[in-house]
């Protein structure tokens, strides 16, 4: 999305990034003005309700302007930064847009000068926002070993002090690092800069940036913690984490922390309140002895179709209630308010909602009523690992049909889920721990869960639900019916 101003300046308008969203926050500039910039470069983070995606720029020039700091939000179609495509020299850089005053410091510079640019391929592919870019992935400038760092830097500091102007300060270029890091170090208050990298080619790792902001936790400042340990499991309808969790602070110096109310957290409340006073919400529960699954689980991690391959209960869980819905189709269904009709699918997008540091997201498996289980086994792994990295696409938050929601990581019993807005019944399972059972007439301990399943009572009555409930735990108390039933 661009337009042509003035001469040979272009206006590089802010893409619906989020397939109708109507507006974005600008998390990182990565260009200064000044800066030569090529088709296909990267030159800002955004961030929308749904995903962080970085944005290339669709021609070649100088940078002229941009509109607007980081941390700003702004409406789709507004331009956020002009390039010049005539050809000429740069202009004096004037100071780059100055980010509010509460903004954590930045991580460096921007991209370099044209000197560091390499030829346009001729070849292009399309990216997430519809613009040309080169075969290759995206280009960084090359990386320096550090002995031609060193050399380089001592070159400038001779040739400054021969120009009489004393020692030269050493060049610094932008630390190499994901955009969720970068998300991560910013929130932190964490300059990129200064830590000392780890990762491979010396890449900057979430490890890095949280052993650089160690001495800053006991600041009263807001921070973006991680989700590690079982909250990084897949835990959709959980209580959402607040994008940004104030630390302790000391009620001598702070007595108040205000988040800002944005992205993931604002497209959730959004949803979560129009989910709440449109559909009517019934729920049941059902508590299951699920040992027998529990077995199953650990004789699947020995088996060799599994091997490389995450299993869990929640594996069993989902292939469970996929065959609940295949007996009971209707409970997969939707409501058309506009055409007064129910929409029965007859396909199943599974839903699995990760609590990120961004906050609770929902993405789901496509067609996961046709995967095989070590399919499904993979397609859970490949969701959880993508949804940690932060790389979650807009894509695979859409069109869901029924969601699992497992607040047991958090080691709570039971709930009542929201639905998902536009879905018809959402799974919660509890926590699985040893309890006291009559099993076979005497009392043993038994691994137990309790499930809960919420439901829109306009188009699933209480016998759909209660069958459909009543079929998910008969399956984990027996996982043999996973073969009888299917």
């Amino acid at each position: 999305m661009t337009t042509m101003t003035e001469g040979s300046v272009r206006e590089f308008k802010m893409p619906d990034v989020g397939e109708g969203l109507t507006e974005a926050e600008i998390l990182k500039w990565y260009v200064q003005v000044g800066d030569r910039v090529a088709d296909g470069q990267v030159v800002c983070e955004v961030e929308t309700a749904k995903a962080a995606v970085e944005l290339p720029i669709p021609y070649d020039g100088v940078v002229r302007e941009l509109r607007f700091p980081e941390g700003t939000t702004v409406d789709v179609g507004t331009p956020i930064i002009t390039v010049d495509v005539g050809g000429g020299t740069a202009p004096e850089a004037p100071a780059a847009p100055e980010a509010p005053a509460e903004a954590a410091p930045q991580d460096g510079a921007g991209s370099g000068s044209g000197a560091d640019e390499e030829a346009k391929p001729a070849g292009r592919q399309p990216v997430l926002v519809g613009y040309g870019v080169a075969t290759s992935s995206t280009r960084r400038r090359p990386r320096k070993t550090p002995e031609a760092a060193a050399a380089q830097q001592a070159a400038a500091a001779v040739q400054s002090e021969l120009n009489g102007h004393g020692p030269a300060p050493a060049t610094r270029e932008r630390p190499l690092a994901k955009p969720p890091v970068r998300k991560l170090a910013k929130d932190l208050g964490v300059d990129l800069a200064t830590v000392t990298p780890t990762g491979p080619d010396g890449i900057v790792t979430r490890e890095d940036v949280h052993a650089a902001a160690a001495p800053r936790q006991r600041t009263a400042e807001p921070v973006t913690e991680p989700v590690t340990g079982p909250a990084a499991e897949p835990a959709a309808g959980a209580p959402a984490r607040p994008v940004s969790a104030p630390a302790p602070v000391s009620y001598d110096t702070a007595r108040e922390t205000r988040i800002p109310v944005k992205g993931v957290r604002k497209a959730t409340a959004a949803a979560m309140v129009s989910s709440a006073f449109t559909a009517p919400h019934v729920t049941e529960f059902v508590t299951v002895d699920v040992t027998r699954t529990m077995k199953l689980v650990e004789e699947l991690r020995q088996d060799k179709e599994f091997a490389g391959l995450r299993v869990n209960p929640l594996l069993l869980i989902a292939k469970a209630l996929l065959v609940a819905i295949r007996r009971h189709p209707e409970i997969n269904a939707s409501w058309d308010e506009a055409a007064q009709e129910i929409v029965v699918k007859h396909y199943v997008n599974l839903g699995i909602a990760a609590a990120t540091p961004r906050g609770l997201l929902v993405p789901n498996i496509k067609d996961a009523h046709a995967k095989t289980l070590p399919e499904l086994a993979e397609a859970l792994g490949e969701l959880v690992s993508t949804a940690r990295e932060g790389r979650t696409s807009p894509a695979a938050m859409q069109g869901g049909t029924v969601t699992i929601t497992n607040v047991g990581v958090f080691g709570v019993d039971t709930g009542t889920p929201i639905l998902n807005p536009g879905e018809s019944a959402i799974l919660a399972v509890g926590a699985i721990k040893p309890q006291p059972w009559v099993h076979k007439g005497k009392v043993k301990p038994r691994q137990v869960t309790t499930l809960a399943l919420s439901f829109d009572h306009r188009l699933v009555d209480g016998e759909l639900g209660s069958k459909v409930l009543a079929d998910v735990a008969a399956i984990l108390e027996q996982p043999k019916r996973l073969i009888t039933w299917a």
